[in-house]
């Protein structure tokens, strides 16, 4: 039923009318979208009380950015379209940046912005927070679209839902401008004029042909190796692909994000022994995943010098053949290719040679062994290890609790040392790499899925969603925040020796980040050593209080860029005395 019950008053002509507010709403509602992440103000302010007052929960953030990224992972998380809310021209500028970052991912989202009016944006005559938005967003999303008139509004709606979740999910922008909320139409016109989005995301069912080519190439590998990507998280396939893997006996390393899908520890987890895989392998199928500049786009130093054949199984038919030959390409979407895969495989494959799979097993124990004294420390002030090895029991401990992880030596660190055991719990940079997704993610997952989030943050990752913790706070989510404070961007210790400014990597020395949460209502912890680090997290886990814990790391603890120095341009030349 539409969100009206505005009459008009002209003698004799009473009618029941809606109204562009009121149309927005109810499109949101007829297609199950009752969450946004919003920065209130001019020209949506109206738009989210009112749709709050329907019904549709309404989360407000500090900045724009972060309400973007809270709704792109949203979208991952339930293969619905997150839907982020902001005002025009700057607040645009600021939301864009999510969206990019969701298309570059793959996570369904549509970003809705208030616009001024086209006909003096059109004649550049200087509107409030003039913008030619529509433009700008075109190359940054997969689709955008502009409604102008209150009865476009449901398909609006509809060209969005649809363009952000089926095949490649990506990033749509919709444009409203400021007059279109103000639109009065009859009532019974403008219910008919709303759309329910009928197989959104239909089925992409793979070619028999491509099935049988995969299973011959897998089937003949002497060293295979199956690689999970976060595609293959988001497809929500978790038995299917399980069967598969257990069934085909291959080795697998799951990418961050896909971490859990299978647990970590599961007996054919390659992820301790990534380096030996990748070089060593024959034959590699990809599920979900990209060979982008995560895995070194597919050749070169890290792959070895043994010969590859790549299958590669994608939704989309242009990422094939990006980097290297794909032998087996499988296009259609993961769940219908691996149930595919599972019906074809019949009651007698063959498990990979032994010789592969035991020596596997034995470098990934060797590498376990040699990791865990590091995890055990007790240093004060901490390392990372000694930090991460908490984390990682923390994580064991509470399985279903949802770990957001960003930062340089943080972010590569904490992937390799926590053990993730069910999927879709590992949020992190993804394939950008970007900074500052933290305390939006963490927001998300925690109102999505309404379980405990642990967000571990590098300091510097930290400051571009800190002021976040109010939000945090505001709605008293059980959010915990570990910083790992070491007084700088991957050091604290760099000096300048040019004048009395800080160095360019460094920040103010013994910060107290736990103040911060302090200021709002929350809990705030300084932990010197990992014997306080364990009790803090295991007490906010426990009481689900929103928590920010100040982790105090050694300064000089943590390496250039992390473990990507090697993207990192070097000057050759030497200054001149």
């Amino acid at each position: 039923m539409l969100n009206t019950a505005t009459k008009s008053e002209a003698p004799g002509t009473e009618q029941e009318l809606t109204d562009g507010f009121h149309l927005v709403i109810d499109a949101l509602k007829l297609n199950g979208i009752n969450t946004i992440y919003n920065v209130p103000g001019i020209p949506i302010t109206d738009l989210g009380r009112m749709a709050q007052a329907a019904g549709i929960r309404v989360i407000s953030f500090r900045h724009e950015q972060n309400a973007g990224y809270a709704a792109g992972i949203a979208g991952y998380l339930t293969k619905k379209p997150g839907v982020c809310l902001t005002v025009s021209a700057p607040g645009f500028l600021n939301g864009l940046t999510a969206l990019a970052h969701a298309t570059t991912n793959c996570y369904p989202m549509i970003l809705i912005s208030g616009s001024s009016e086209r006909e003096i944006v059109d004649l550049q005559q200087g509107d409030y927070e003039e913008m030619d938005q529509l433009a700008i967003a075109k190359p940054l999303c997969k689709a955008a679209y502009r409604v102008l008139h209150a009865q476009d509004i449901g398909i609006g709606f509809a060209r969005a839902i649809r363009a952000a979740v089926s095949g490649r999910p990506g990033g749509v922008y919709l444009d409203l401008p400021a007059k279109l909320f103000g639109q009065v139409m009859n009532a019974d016109a403008g219910q008919k004029s709303l759309v329910k989005v009928i197989d959104a995301a239909p089925a992409q069912i793979p070619s028999p042909a491509s099935v049988k080519r995969a299973l011959d190439v897998l089937k003949a590998a002497k060293r295979p190796l199956i690689i999970l990507g976060k595609g293959a998280a988001y497809a929500q396939a978790d038995e299917e692909i399980k069967n598969f893997v257990e069934k085909s006996g291959v080795p697998f390393l799951p990418m961050s994000m896909a971490k859990g899908l299978l647990p970590d520890t599961h007996p054919q987890c390659a992820g301790a022994a990534r380096s030996t895989v990748l070089k060593e392998s024959d034959v590699v199928m990809l599920i979900g995943a990209r060979l982008n500049w995560l895995l070194s786009h597919g050749k070169g130093k890290s792959w070895g010098e043994a010969p590859k054949k790549f299958i590669q199984v994608d939704i989309e038919p242009k990422e094939m053949d990006s980097n290297v030959e794909i032998v087996a390409p499988v296009v259609g979407d993961i769940g219908s290719v691996v149930s595919a895969f599972n019906q074809a495989m019949g009651s007698s494959w063959t498990a990979p040679p032994a010789e592969w799979t035991k020596a596997i097993t034995s470098k990934r124990e060797e590498n376990v062994a040699k990791m865990a004294p590091k995890l055990m420390n007790n240093k004060s002030p901490m390392d990372y290890h000694g930090a991460l090895g908490v984390l990682k029991n923390v994580i064991k401990d509470h399985p279903e609790a949802i770990l957001v992880n960003e930062g340089a030596n943080t972010l590569d660190l904490a992937r390799g040392v926590i053990d993730m055991y069910r999927p879709r719990k590992r949020l992190d940079v993804g394939t950008w790499g970007v900074m500052g997704i933290g305390m939006g993610q963490a927001i998300a997952a925690a109102l999505e899925t309404g379980h405990p989030v642990l967000a571990v943050e590098g300091d510097s990752a930290f400051g571009f969603s800190g002021m976040e913790v109010e939000t945090i706070c505001r709605y008293n989510l059980p959010i915990c925040v570990v910083i790992f404070n070491n007084d700088g961007i991957y050091r604290g210790t760099d000096v300048n020796g040019a004048n009395s400014d800080p160095a360019t990597t460094v920040f103010v020395k013994g910060a107290r980040y736990d103040k911060m949460m302090e200021a709002f209502g929350g809990v705030g912890v300084n932990a010197t050593s990992p014997d306080e680090l364990k009790r803090a997290v295991n007490e906010a886990m426990t009481s689900g209080k929103p928590t920010l814990i100040n982790a105090v790391i050694d300064p000089a603890a943590g390496s250039e860029s992390g473990r990507i120095g090697n993207l990192n341009p070097q000057s050759v030349l030497q200054k001149k005395k």
